[in-house]
C-alpha cells in the first residue's frame, strides 16, 4: 500500500490504526511535520500498544508512516516554544524524554512482536524507533542518522536503542557525524532486517508480521521477553535465566502440541497457553 501524498488534514488523525488480519498496523500520520514524535502523537503511540497488548485478536504489529519520511524525531517547534516558560522548558523536557523513553520500551515490553515498516528517511528519535522494534523492513529509498549533534543537542535517548541494535563504533560514528546511512549499509551493520523495493516496504512488513503471527503467541511471548533479558546479563546468569525459561516453556501446552505434531508430521493447534 502506498503512502499517500503529503497534503493532510489539519484534523486528521496523528495515529491510523488498521488491522491486517492478526497484525495490528500503526501508521504515523504527521506527514506535514515528517512525522516527527509531538507529546501527543507520543501518547497516542503508547495508548494504542497498551491496548494491543490486551487484545488476544492481535497477534503482531507493524508500525508504518506515511509521507516521504518515516520520523524525523522529536518535533522541534515543540520543543522550542517552550524555552518561553518560567523554567526555560526544563520540566517540559523531561516529562517529554521520558514519556518517549517509557513508549520506546513498551514497544520491546509488548508480548508481541513489532515490525518497522520504514519507506523514508528515520532521523533522532525516528532512527530510535526502529531501533527499539523488534524487526524492521526497510525501503531502498530509506536513510538512517543521529544527527542531533550537528544542532546541539546530542542523540542521547536514541543512543541507547542504537547501541542496542549494532556494534559500538558504528553506533558512535552515526552518533559523532550525524551522516545519514542509507537502507543497504543500515542492513549490513544490522539496524534493519531486508531492504526491499521502494513502495512495498509495508506490505512486504506486514507478510513478516503474519509469518510470525502464524506461531504460539504464548511461544513468542515468552520468547521475546527473554531475548531482551538475557541480553543484559553476563553469560552465566543467561544460560541460567534461558535455562529457567526452556524449562517453563517445555511444560507448556503449546510446546507439548507442537513437538508432537513435529513427530507425528503434522500441523500443530495452538492454544497459545
Amino acid at each position: 500500500m502506498p503512502a499517500p501524498a503529503l497534503a493532510h488534514a489539519a484534523d486528521a488523525p496523528i495515529l491510523l490504526r488498521e488491522m491486517a488480519g492478526p497484525v495490528a498496523v500503526l501508521t504515523l500520520n504527521r506527514p506535514a511535520q515528517r512525522n516527527s514524535l509531538s507529546e501527543p502523537l507520543i501518547t497516542e503511540l503508547h495508548q494504542a500498544l497498551a491496548e494491543i497488548g490486551a487484545d488476544k485478536a492481535v497477534r503482531a504489529v507493524v508500525i508504518a508512516a506515511n509521507g516521504p519520511a518515516f520520523c524525523a524525531g522529536h518535533d522541534l517547534k515543540e520543543l522550542t516554544a517552550r524555552r518561553n516558560d518560567a523554567d526555560r522548558g526544563r520540566a517540559f523536557f523531561a516529562k517529554l524524554m521520558n514519556a518517549c523513553s517509557a513508549m520506546m520500551q513498551a514497544i520491546v515490553q509488548l508480548p508481541k512482536p513489532v515490525v518497522a515498516s520504514v519507506q523514508g528517511i528515520a532521523t533522532a528519535a525516528g532512527c530510535q524507533l526502529v531501533a527499539s522494534c523488534d524487526l524492521a523492513v526497510a525501503s531502498e529509498a530509506a536513510a538512517f542518522a543521529t544527527p542531533g549533534v550537528d544542532i546541539g543537542l546530542f542523540c542521547s535517548t536514541p543512543m541507547v536503542a542504537l547501541s542496542r541494535n549494532i556494534s559500538r563504533k558504528q553506533a558512535m560514528e552515526m552518533l559523532l557525524t550525524g551522516e545519514p546511512v542509507p537502507a543497504a549499509r543500515a542492513r549490513d551493520i544490522g539496524l534493519v532486517n531486508r531492504v526491499v523495493a521502494a513502495g512495498t516496504e509495508r506490505d512486504q512488513a506486514i507478510a513478516l508480521a503474519q509469518q510470525v503471527a502464524l506461531k504460539s503467541a504464548y511461544t513468542v511471548k515468552l520468547g521475546k521477553e527473554a531475548f531482551y533479558r538475557q541480553a543484559e546479563m553476563n553469560l552465566a546468569d543467561a544460560y541460567r535465566y534461558a535455562a529457567e525459561v526452556m524449562t517453563q516453556n517445555m511444560l507448556a501446552r503449546d510446546a507439548e502440541e507442537g513437538i508432537g505434531a513435529f513427530i507425528d508430521k503434522r500441523t500443530p493447534t495452538w492454544r497459545d497457553e
